[in-house]
């Protein structure tokens, strides 16, 4: 499997916890967990061992998560504004959660929080970890 494909598949979850959390306007631990592990997936990924650059640069990801945008829609509509136990599927349809989120603001988003933790990361893996939360949670 090449990385491109492993790291749109975590774009994919990536923009379903930032669709969700955009159309609630609220987050949960279990969405900031998965968030904050799909960007280290794609930032582990992505990195290159040897020579200590990167397979993809920012426009490449950017350009895969725009390409697995609507699928997240897609999936994040069967899971948002889910809260009762007998409902098993999302109160909106793709389109209408489409309505409430702004597609370029997620990618801003997603692509401000991926970097935010690689950059933090490096320097001192345990602060970044606690940044991203003052990141996500904190609406920045």
């Amino acid at each position: 499997m090449t990385k491109s494909i492993i790291i749109d598949s975590y774009g994919v979850i990536l923009l379903i916890h930032l669709i969700k959390q955009k159309a609630e306007k609220r987050s949960t631990c279990s969405w900031d967990v998965s968030i904050e592990n799909t960007v280290h997936e794609i930032n582990k990924i992505n990195k290159r061992r040897k020579s200590s650059g990167f397979y993809l640069n920012p426009a490449e990801l950017i350009d895969i998560l725009q390409q697995g945008y609507q699928v997240a829609l897609k999936r994040a509509a069967l899971e948002a504004f889910v809260r009762a136990a007998f409902r098993r599927k999302g109160r909106y349809e793709a389109q209408e959660l489409a309505a409430m989120v702004d597609q370029q603001e997620t990618f801003s988003r997603s692509a401000e929080t991926a970097s935010t933790i690689a950059d933090q990361f490096v320097a001192s893996p345990f602060q970044s970890i606690a940044n991203f939360f003052a990141i996500v949670v904190g609406g920045e």
